[in-house]
């Protein structure tokens, strides 16, 4: 955790600082603030219109009951994207275009599926379970009922209410 703090607050900065430098000597001051402020604009276009389009299809599928893993993937990939790019600089820009392409979001959103399945205690319910309880075995359990009518006389009467230190429940 220490080495992610360190590469958020000070590793990232003296890369954009460094890519700032290079950036606006090969084409000067204003040309490298206007280009700033394009591709955070264009960020910001893209992702009102590819989040819109990930929340409609999370929308379909839980229309259709799936669970909307993949949708959920996207959206986190996009808001991911909208973060980097309100960021200045050119280097966060770039991390924050790419998380823009598809393929690649479906690529990250694979290995992130693997890596939590991988992990020890998790697991994972898809909605598709045939009756089965969530980390059971899978089998199929097969029973009979008899439906009663009216009242049941033969029925035990209901225990008392437990009592504690502090009175009745």
């Amino acid at each position: 955790m220490l080495l992610i703090i360190f590469l958020v607050f000070v590793a990232v900065p003296a890369i954009e600082i460094a890519v700032f430098v290079e950036v606006g000597g090969w084409i000067g001051v204003w040309p490298t603030i206007i280009l700033t402020f394009a591709t955070a604009a264009a960020g910001t276009l893209m992702l009102r219109i590819q989040g819109l389009s990930a929340l409609r299809r999370a929308e379909a599928s839980m229309a259709r009951d799936e669970p909307p893993v993949r949708e959920l993937i996207d959206g986190i990939c996009l808001l991911l994207a909208g973060l980097l790019l309100l960021i200045p600089g050119f280097a966060t820009d770039a991390i924050g275009l790419l998380l823009f392409i598809p393929p690649l979001r479906q690529w990250i959103g694979l290995r992130l599926w693997r890596w939590f399945k991988a992990r020890p205690g998790v697991r994972f319910h898809t909605g598709h379970g045939g009756g089965q309880a969530p980390g059971r075995g899978g089998g199929i359990i097969d029973g009979e009922f008899e439906e009663i009518d009216g009242d049941a006389p033969n029925l035990p009467p209901p225990p008392p209410a437990a009592s504690s230190k502090w009175g009745r429940r």
